[in-house]
């Protein structure tokens, strides 16, 4: 398989030097950090695709994790092309045959199986093109037959003082529609545990997983924090947090940034943090095996709260495979309700759980909804307003099943009836 990895990217200029000879000298550029850079499984490096990676982080259009997910959906297609042993210049003139219908189609029956969202499949699919426009555009592909068909969308829309506008956008018969799916989903369409199944998981990485793991989904489950929020969360971050004066025994924790604790899209503001919470992150910071691991780690990483065996930074990309690990293994144990979980489930159970109890205490909802936005650091409220939707439909739901499991058991009573008799 080919390998995603990311490195440290400093410039040089070529340039002729007294005897004619070629020289290399290193410009005053400041180097680009956590570039991302694909390699195949002989090691060799996707040059093409690197290179696109690097003038998207070079001209600074793209934010650096703008680049890091596009990359990610090329390393899937990567993946594809090593397993079919295919050339991603493969374009002959039959088009069943060429690479990127064959791909395609390998992502719908992904879809369809449900190993993929169809956002994802979607968004994998318009990078590839992107990066394929890149590369004809610098006659890198050269396929004798083309690649696609473009042709162009009218959306329309509606702007600000209620006008109906449209747009056009250019679009190519590749495309993967992303069709909706029936009913209401969370963000990343992900829905929360139930509260039985959410103390059934901690209970078990408690007894059987790392306690870097237990403590990072205990964080996420009360706090409502992102993994890349809780990856970055340091030692000298945790005496930052202070008391809440009208709620005793929750703690405001700040970050975004200037704190060192990274949060989508730069959004700066305070996690609720439970004083338990707090007072196990604590704890383990000062722990034995911590205190080993930062002794060995680099000096700009000793600050990290959570690091690996290897005295290195977690990543949402490594919590991400260590939670597909455990919900393996605790599915063998019995938990089958972690057959499709994940990290980000965490932050969907505290923010459902979080709605309910403010709407139970009869708060006006546009009250709910703004200690929402700011506990879960939202940067819309319409994101938080579905939170709220969540909660009035599942009610509705539970009151329409109360509704008919009472009409059919009458039923049921009366049909018994007419038979005795």
């Amino acid at each position: 398989m080919a390998r995603l990895e990311f490195i440290q990217h400093e410039f040089f200029g070529a340039y002729l030097n007294a005897e004619g000879g070629l020289s290399w000298e290193k410009q005053h550029y400041s180097p680009l950090k956590d570039l991302p850079q694909i390699f195949w499984e002989d090691g060799s490096g996707w040059n093409e695709a690197n290179l696109w990676a690097l003038q998207r982080r070079a001209t600074r259009v793209d934010a650096p994790e703008t680049v890091k997910g596009v990359m990610k959906h090329l390393k899937r297609y990567a993946d594809y092309l090593e397993s079919r042993k295919t050339d991603w210049r493969h374009f002959p003139i039959r088009r069943e045959d060429q690479v990127l219908r064959m791909f395609r189609k390998h992502l719908i029956d992904d879809m369809a199986s449900g190993l993929l969202a169809p956002s994802t499949a979607s968004n994998c699919m318009n990078a590839v093109i992107q990066f394929y426009r890149f590369a004809d555009s610098h006659d890198l592909v050269m396929a004798h037959a083309p690649m696609w068909r473009d042709r162009l969308a009218v959306i329309p829309y509606f702007d600000a003082a209620g006008f109906k506008r449209s747009m056009v956008r250019l679009t190519t018969d590749l495309k993967i529609p992303n069709r909706a799916r029936l009913g209401l989903r969370l963000e990343d369409g992900l829905l929360p545990l139930r509260a039985e199944h959410m103390s059934q998981l901690l209970a078990y990485t408690a007894a059987n997983e790392t306690a870097e793991l237990h403590l990072m989904l205990s964080f996420g489950f009360f706090t409502g924090a992102r993994v890349g929020t809780v990856t970055t969360l340091t030692v000298s971050s945790l005496e930052t947090a202070r008391e809440d004066p009208f709620t005793p025994g929750l703690f405001l924790l700040p970050v975004g940034p200037g704190t060192g604790i990274d949060t989508k899209f730069s959004v700066k503001g305070s996690l609720i943090v439970p004083r338990e919470v707090l007072d196990d992150l604590k704890r383990y910071a000062s722990s034995t095996p911590r205190l080993l691991r930062q002794a060995k780690a680099h000096r700009d990483h000793k600050d990290c709260l959570f690091l690996t065996r290897r005295s290195k930074p977690y990543t949402p990309d490594l919590v991400s495979r260590l939670i597909l690990e455990m919900r393996q293994r605790a599915v063998g144990r019995g938990l089958y309700f972690l057959q499709r979980f994940h990290f980000h489930q965490s932050r969907a159970t505290f923010g459902t759980w979080l709605a309910q109890l403010l709407l139970d205490t009869g708060l006006r909802t546009s009250d709910v909804i703004r200690f929402i936005r700011d506990a879960m650091l939202h940067k819309e409220e319409r994101t938080t307003l579905t939170y709220i939707q969540f909660i009035e439909t599942s009610r509705t739901k539970e009151e329409l099943a109360a509704a008919f499991n009472n009409a059919f058991t009458g039923l049921c009573s009366r049909s018994e009836r007419q038979l005795d008799a």
